[in-house]
C-alpha cells in the first residue's frame, strides 16, 4: 500500500533524510521510530505531500504523490505532529467541515460525523468550541478529522500525546481495531505504545533507516534465567567464572531450587549447562531473555553512531 524508495531531502546545505525506503503492506500497521532530528516528521510530511523530496519516490495505493497528489490524498488521512485545528467552531461543525472538504457525499455526512464522534469519544463535547476544550480532548479531534472520509491510510504523528492515561487506552484500542481494515503508520516517542499496537518497526536516525523488522526480529537475546538446585553461593561463584557472563542476579530460592537472572555479552546457554552438569546439579528451567524494545531502540542508536 506504501512504497518509500531512496527518498531524500535536505533544507539548504543540511541533510535531513538519506535515501530512504521503506514499505508497508496493506492493513498493517507499522511504528516509526526515532530520536529528536531523526527526520520522523519530514519523512511523514513528503509521505502526505506536504513537502517534495530531493530525489527519490512515494506511492501509495499505486499512485506517485508528486505525479497524482490529488488521488494520493484522497487515501490519507492525517493527524500531524501540531494538530491544526479552527478553534472557533464547535467539534461538530468542524468534523462536517472536513467531511465537506474531503469530498464526503451529502447524504453521508451526518452519518459519518456521528459516527467518529462516538468512536473518538467526543460525544459530550460535540457541541462545545474547540478552542474551550484540554489538549487531550483537542487531540482526539485531530484523530476524528483524519478518520473522516473512512481513508484507507492513516499516518498518526505522536497519536496520543497530551491524553490522559484512559484516553491513550482509548485512542490505542481504536488504534488496534482498525488493523487489517486500514494501512497504518504511527509515530511515536512512546516504545510500549509500539510493542502494543503495531506489527513491524522502522527505526531512523539521522535521516537514514537503521533497521526494519517485526518487533520480535528487532529485539535481541541479552542473557538466560535458569532454575536449578544448587547452593546459591556457589551457584553465584560458578556462574560469574563463565567467559561472557556479564553478571547474575539470584533472584529467589525456594525449596533448594534456585533462580537466577544472567546477563550475557555473547550466546553461553551451552557453557551455562555444562557447569551445571559438572557440578552435579538438577537444571529444571534454562529461558533466554529478551530485551525490551527500549533496550533495542537504544542499542541500535547508539551503535549506528558509533559509541
Amino acid at each position: 500500500m506504501i512504497e518509500v524508495s531512496h527518498i531524500s531531502k535536505r533544507f539548504g546545505h543540511r541533510l535531513v533524510l538519506e535515501n530512504v525506503s521503506f514499505y508497508v503492506e496493506k492493513g498493517e500497521i507499522l511504528g516509526f521510530l526515532g530520536p529528536n532530528g531523526a527526520g520522523k516528521t519530514t519523512t511523514m510530511r513528503i509521505l502526505t505531500g506536504f513537502l517534495p523530496p530531493n530525489s527519490g519516490t512515494v506511492r501509495i495505493g499505486g499512485y506517485d504523490i508528486q505525479k497524482e497528489p490529488l488521488k494520493v490524498k484522497r487515501l490519507l488521512g492525517y493527524l500531524p505532529e501540531h494538530n491544526p485545528l479552527y478553534t472557533e467552531m464547535t467539534v461538530r461543525d468542524y468534523l462536517f467541515f472536513v467531511a465537506e472538504t474531503k469530498g464526503v457525499e451529502r447524504s453521508k455526512r451526518k452519518t459519518q460525523v456521528n459516527e467518529t464522534i462516538e468512536r473518538c469519544g467526543l460525544r459530550e463535547v460535540a457541541s462545545r468550541l474547540i478552542g474551550h476544550l484540554s489538549k487531550g480532548y483537542r487531540q482526539r479531534i485531530g484523530m476524528a478529522q483524519a478518520l473522516i472520509g473512512d481513508p484507507e491510510v492513516l499516518i498518526l504523528d505522536e497519536p496520543t500525546i497530551g491524553l490522559d492515561p484512559k484516553q491513550i487506552l482509548e485512542i490505542r484500542q481504536l488504534i488496534k481495531e482498525l488493523a487489517g481494515k486500514k494501512t497504518i503508520i504511527l509515530s511515536t516517542h512512546i516504545l510500549p505504545e509500539v510493542s502494543m499496537t503495531c506489527t513491524r518497526a522502522l527505526i531512523i536516525n539521522k535521516g537514514r533507516v537503521v533497521a526494519e523488522d517485526a518487533l520480535d526480529n528487532l529485539t535481541y537475546t541479552r542473557g538466560v534465567s535458569i532454575s536449578v538446585r544448587a547452593n546459591p553461593q556457589t551457584l553465584l561463584s560458578t556462574l560469574n567464572s563463565i567467559d561472557g557472563v556479564k553478571s547474575v542476579a539470584i533472584e529467589d530460592e525456594k525449596e533448594g531450587i534456585v533462580r537466577a537472572s544472567i546477563e550475557t555479552g555473547q550466546e553461553v546457554r551451552a557453557k551455562i549447562a555444562y557447569n551445571i552438569i559438572q557440578n552435579g546439579w538438577e537444571l529444571f528451567e534454562m529461558t533466554p531473555l529478551r530485551a525490551s524494545l527500549e533496550e533495542s531502540f537504544v542499542r541500535l542508536v547508539t551503535e549506528e553512531e558509533g559509541q
